[in-house]
C-alpha cells in the first residue's frame, strides 16, 4: 500500500499537466521569484473573479500592497479568502477526528495483509504485546520507506484533521497519534524512532502542502464533470480528505461562493536529457530522461499578516531510465511564521521556515528535517531586471545519510542516522524577459547518531540558464556538482565529486486558478 503512494504523486504531476487553469491577472503580470522570465507591471485595475467581489469600489495591485490595513481584510490582494470560511469548515470532535485516523491505518492495515500479504502486516495481540513490552529500536527499512513513504502517511494523518477544521498547529498532535498507533499496531515489528521523527514531522510538512494544493483545485460552486474531476483529484492526493468530505456531505454540496484559502500557485514543468558522470569525469556516464515540478505557492511580497505555509516551494525531480530509484529529489520549504520589510526597493519576507529534503539516487541518499530563520528577498536591478534570492540557515535535528560508499542495492538499511546544521541558499536574475540565470548551493554538516559514527559534510551546487523560445516555453542547461566529505572515526576518510548535466525544455504557469 505504501508504494502505492508513487502513483499517487505521478498522478498529481500528470494533473498538473492536463489541468485548464485561468491567469489571475487579464492585462497585468505580477512578477514573482520563482518566475522562469521577468513580467512587466502595468497600473492597470487587478481584474478578480466576479464572484469573489467585495465591493465594485477595487484597489490596483500597487495601492494594495501599500495599504496598511490590508491584513484586516476577509480577501488576500488577488480577490481570495485569506481563511477558509468557518461557515463551510465545522470543526469536527477530536475523538471523531481520531476514529478517522485510526481507521485510515486499519484500511491500509487490511490492503496490505489481504492484499499485498506482506510479512509484517501479520499482526495480532501477540505482537501488540511484544511491541509494547519489549520497546522501541531504530528500524532497519530501506531509504525510501522511511523518507518518503512514512513522511507520506503522515502527510493523511495530519489531514484527518486539517481536513475537519483544524487549524495547522492544531492537525499537528494527530500526525504523532497516527504514527504512534502504525508503530505499535500496524506491524508486526518492534516501533522505531526514527518513524516517529519522520512521520509525523515531514508528514506535517507534505500534509499542508497537500491541502494546500487540494483547495486550489477544489470548488464547492462547480458541478457535473468539472466537479467530479476536481473531487478526484483530491481524492488520489489526499485520500483522508476525500473521506471526510464525502463522509461529511461536502463532495456533493454545492455553495454560491468561495469556501477555501486559494492562494496564486505558480507551476514550472522541465523535462529533458540528464547526465550523471562517474565522478567529474566525463568519459563514463549514465543517461536518463528526467522530469521536474516546481511549485511555487503564495506571493511571499504582499504585506499581510502571515500564517502557516501561505507560501512554500517545492521542488520534485524524477530520473526513468535509471532502476527503482524514480524519486530523485523532493526538496522545498514552508513558512511558519513570518512578516515582510522594506528597504528602499528591497523587499522581504522574514521568518521561520520548515525544511524538507529527500534525495535517492545511485550516488547518495540523504534526507533531512531541518527549522531555521529564513530570508526571502526581491531586488529591482532596473526596470526589467530583477534578482530573487532565497537565503536559510536551519538546524538539523534529525536526517539519514548513505555510508562512506553510497548506497547499496539491497532492500535494508544501508544508510546512518544523523543531525547538524544546514545553508541553503538559492538566487535567480530575471534579464527583461529573455532568459535568467539561477544558481543554488546547499551545505550539509552531519553528525551521526546511529551507525558508522563521525561526521559528514555535503555540497551541492546546481548553476543552471534558461533563454525564452515562445510565450512561456524555454530551453535551458543546469550543471549539477556534489561534493561529498566523510570522516569516520574508525576508518580513513573518504572525499568524492561527481557531476551532473541536464538539457531541458521547461513551460511555466504563472498565478493559475483552476478554470470553472
Amino acid at each position: 500500500m505504501k508504494n502505492f503512494s508513487f502513483l499517487i504523486l505521478l498522478f498529481l504531476v500528470s494533473t498538473s499537466i492536463q489541468a485548464q487553469f485561468k491567469p489571475v491577472f487579464d492585462q497585468m503580470k505580477l512578477i514573482n521569484h520563482n518566475s522562469s522570465f521577468n513580467r512587466q507591471i502595468s497600473k492597470n485595475t487587478i481584474n478578480r473573479y466576479s464572484n469573489l467581489t467585495l465591493d465594485p469600489h477595487r484597489t490596483t495591485l500597487f495601492e494594495s500592497i501599500d495599504n496598511p490595513v490590508l491584513d484586516t481584510t476577509k480577501y488576500n490582494m488577488y480577490g481570495d479568502l485569506r481563511n477558509d470560511n468557518p461557515l463551510y469548515n465545522e470543526k469536527s470532535s477530536p475523538w471523531m477526528v481520531a476514529f478517522r485516523v485510526t481507521m485510515s491505518n486499519i484500511s491500509t492495515l487490511v490492503i496490505d495483509r489481504y492484499i499485498f500479504n506482506y510479512n509484517f502486516s501479520r499482526v495480532g495481540f501477540n505482537s501488540w504485546k511484544h511491541n509494547i513490552k519489549t520497546g522501541w529500536e531504530w528500524d532497519k527499512d530501506r531509504f525510501g520507506m522511511n523518507y518518503f513513504f512514512h513522511p507520506f502517511s503522515g502527510g493523511m494523518y495530519f489531514n484527518a484533521a486539517r481536513a475537519n477544521g483544524y487549524s495547522f498547529f492544531e492537525s499537528a498532535p494527530f500526525a504523532l497519534l497516527g504514527s504512534l498507533e502504525w508503530e505499535y499496531f500496524g506491524e508486526n515489528t518492534l516501533p522505531s524512532y526514527n518513524d516517529v521523527i519522520n512521520t509525523p514531522i515531514n508528514g506535517i510538512f507534505l500534509g499542508e502542502i497537500f491541502y494546500r494544493l487540494g483547495s486550489n483545485i477544489l470548488d464547492d460552486q462547480t458541478t457535473g464533470f468539472n466537479r467530479l474531476l476536481r473531487e478526484s483529484a483530491v481524492a488520489v492526493i489526499t485520500p483522508t480528505r476525500f473521506f471526510s468530505r464525502l463522509l461529511s456531505g461536502k463532495v456533493f454540496r454545492t455553495t454560491t461562493e468561495e469556501v477555501y484559502q486559494k492562494e496564486p500557485l505558480n507551476v514550472t514543468l522541465a523535462s529533458g536529457y540528464h547526465r550523471v558522470n562517474q565522478g567529474n569525469s566525463n568519459e563514463e556516464a549514465s543517461n536518463s530522461l528526467n522530469f521536474n515540478l516546481n511549485l511555487d505557492y503564495g506571493n511571499p511580497f504582499e504585506k499581510r499578516s502571515r500564517k502557516p505555509y501561505d507560501y512554500f516551494k517545492v521542488r520534485t525531480d524524477l530520473d526513468f531510465g535509471v532502476g527503482r530509484k524514480i524519486i530523485d529529489e523532493i526538496s522545498g520549504f514552508g513558512m511558519l511564521f513570518g512578516s515582510n520589510a522594506q528597504i528602499g526597493n528591497l523587499e522581504m519576507l522574514n521568518g521561520l521556515f520548515q525544511q524538507m529534503n529527500f534525495y535517492d539516487n545511485k550516488t547518495f541518499e540523504l534526507g533531512t528535517i531541518g527549522f531555521g530563520p529564513g530570508v526571502i528577498s526581491k531586488l529591482p536591478i532596473n526596470k526589467s531586471t530583477v534578482l530573487y534570492t532565497d537565503l536559510h540557515t536551519d538546524i538539523v535535528p534529525f536526517g539519514g545519510l548513505s555510508g562512506r560508499h553510497g548506497p547499496d542495492t539491497l532492500q535494508v538499511r544501508d544508510y546512518d542516522y544523523a543531525g547538524g546544521a544546514q545553508v541553503k541558499l538559492e538566487s535567480t536574475l530575471n534579464l527583461g524577459g529573455w532568459a535568467n540565470i539561477r544558481f543554488l548551493a546547499y551545505y550539509w554538516w552531519l553528525s551521526t547518531y546511529v551507525g558508522t559514527a563521525g561526521n559528514s559534510y555535503i555540497a551541492l551546487l546546481k548553476p543552471s540558464v534558461a533563454f525564452k523560445l515562445y510565450n512561456n516555453l524555454s530551453i535551458g542547461f543546469e550543471h549539477l556538482i556534489y561534493y561529498s566529505d566523510r570522516y569516520p572515526h574508525d576508518f580513513p576518510s573518504v572525499h568524492s565529486v561527481r557531476t551532473e548535466q541536464k538539457i531541458f525544455l521547461q513551460i511555466f504557469f504563472e498565478g493559475f486558478k483552476f478554470k470553472k
